[in-house]
């Protein structure tokens, strides 16, 4: 449904009239609490070889480009692999690594989406592994042999002549710790679906501190609030967005520190998910919810173009090609790249910081979402990263970010702080409000005069009104605010049967021409 901007809560109502108004006064109603104007995501904020990849994708499964635009940037940040920071000015550095979460219902093809933008990742994973393996068999080998060794010494200490004894204890534990000392790597992994904390601190341990959960569902919130260990985890989801140390502990191994952990999400879930997640203890207190970046684009199913333009093959190609060489060229890193600003992108940046500053203030436009917004400064940083590397994938660790690069992801932050605005509206709002919403704009669609309520769920029940019960949170507060007014039930016949449906009188202002 389309929103309605807060400075035109009466738009295409025309002023009540004296013939409006013959029979009962009607009172001016009240304006419900205004939907929001969101905007759609800025593919032209995106290098060509990737907006030419999200809007290609968006046509031919016909979905919102918010959806292909948001895994965009988790791609990215996953080919990436928390392998750069940006340096913003003094000490003030931000990894590359973002968490990004869409709202669309169910039947939005998300998994298709999921599954074009991600599949030349699992293509790089693969190359990994096999560009890995002669490594892995040379360390297998070698441990299995350093193992055997010290075994055999052992055995010759305890068979030992005494005089022997100290000798060969020395020579077996030197091979003993040697032996110990010998690290197989794991096979290369760029990306998990829904894991649980320990598994996903296990992954880091083993993948060099880096890890994506890349999923079209929202599965990983119910495991945050405690869907497996009864009670909510989030230590792993803080700490692997904001870089702070992490210690793993894993059975029979010693425990390890992984000193910079960078943790990528990009997620499609559906709205009520959103909505729920602000119900997890802890989740706001602790600065979860302010990490993500949010999505809640208008849904196209109803009106899709059943004969939509297929992928160009050259579009998908430049999109493997780029994703591939940007994954290859960072896998090999281990002290991050450090990217800086030129002097007019600091500028840009220093622009952007004055506006945020002066819009979370105590009365400010973005007061109500202060610890989000708290965080947006640097999420423009981290976009400021991405799209930069995304921009030079072979050597964007050799060049300072443009103020270009920079302005992009400040039109990108006003995307998410505007979505953002939005999704943590619907997490404090009443249920109502949103049933009241669809309730009213299908009686001004329609211009009814009056109805029944049994008339009014037949309409509406092919959506969110699974029962006849759930319009009167709706219908309520729709007469709260004047919209409506129930007459009074006609006298009982006698006769029994069922009694019949209330029946409402609707404004005058829903009636005339919009």
């Amino acid at each position: 449904m389309t929103a309605q901007p807060e400075t035109d809560l009466w738009a295409g109502f025309d002023p009540l009239t004296a013939e409006d108004v013959a029979g009962p006064v009607w009172d001016e109603p009240v304006p419900l609490t205004a939907r929001r104007d969101l905007p759609t995501f800025p593919v032209h904020t995106l290098p060509e070889w990737l907006g030419g990849m999200v809007a290609a994708v968006a046509e031919e499964t016909q979905t919102p480009a918010d959806l292909a635009g948001c895994l965009a940037l988790a791609v990215i940040a996953t080919a990436a692999g928390g392998r750069a920071v940006v340096n913003i000015r003094g000490r003030w550095r931000e990894p590359v690594n973002i968490y990004t979460a869409v709202a669309l219902d169910p039947g939005n093809r998300k998994s298709a989406v999921f599954s074009l933008m991600t599949d030349p990742l699992m293509a790089v994973e693969k190359a990994l592994v096999e560009q890995s393996g002669p490594a892995r068999a040379e360390a297998e080998t070698t441990a299995k042999l350093a193992k055997s060794a010290a075994k055999e010494a052992a055995a010759k200490v305890a068979n030992a002549e005494p005089g022997m004894r100290n000798e060969l204890t020395a020579e077996a534990i030197a091979l003993a710790q040697a032996a110990e000392e010998i690290r197989v790597p794991c096979k290369p992994q760029l990306v998990a679906d829904d894991v649980t904390q320990e598994s996903l601190a296990t992954l880091l341990a083993e993948q060099d501190g880096r890890m994506s959960v890349l999923s079209p569902e929202g599965g990983i919130f119910g495991i945050i609030a405690g869907l497996y260990s009864g009670t909510p985890n989030m230590e792993i989801f803080l700490k692997g967005h904001a870089g702070d140390m992490v210690r793993v502990n894993r059975q029979g191994r010693d425990s390890q520190h992984i000193e910079h952990p960078a943790v990528t999400m990009g997620l499609a879930v559906q709205p009520e998910v959103l909505e729920s997640i602000g119900q997890i203890k802890g989740a706001d207190g602790r600065g979860l919810l302010a990490r993500f970046l949010y999505a809640q684009p208008e849904s196209l199913v109803g009106r899709r173009n059943l004969t939509p333009e297929l992928i160009p093959d050259e579009v998908a190609a430049a999109y493997t090609q780029r994703l591939a060489g940007l994954a290859m060229a960072m896998n090999g890193w281990t002290d991050p790249a450090v990217l800086t600003l030129t002097p007019d992108a600091d500028g840009v940046m220093l622009a952007y910081q004055k506006i945020t500053e002066a819009r979370i203030g105590k009365g400010g436009p973005l007061a109500a979402i202060v610890k989000w917004a708290s965080k947006r400064d640097g999420a423009v940083a981290r976009i400021a990263g991405l799209l930069h590397l995304a921009t030079h994938p072979g050597d964007g660790w050799q060049r300072p970010i443009e103020a270009a690069t920079l302005a992009a992801a400040a039109e990108l932050g006003d995307y998410f702080t505007a979505h953002a605005q939005h999704v943590f509206d619907a997490m404090g709002a009443d249920p109502a409000q949103d049933a009241a919403h669809q309730v009213l704009a299908h009686l001004r669609d329609t211009r009814a005069t009056g109805f029944t309520k049994r008339e009014l769920f037949r309409q509406l029940s092919r959506g969110d009104f699974r029962a006849m019960s759930d319009l009167d949170p709706a219908l309520t507060l729709l007469e709260e605010h004047g919209w409506l007014r129930q007459q009074p039930q006609p006298p009982r016949t006698g006769r029994g049967g069922r009694p019949p449906s209330p029946r409402y009188e609707t404004h005058p202002r829903l009636t005339r021409n919009t």
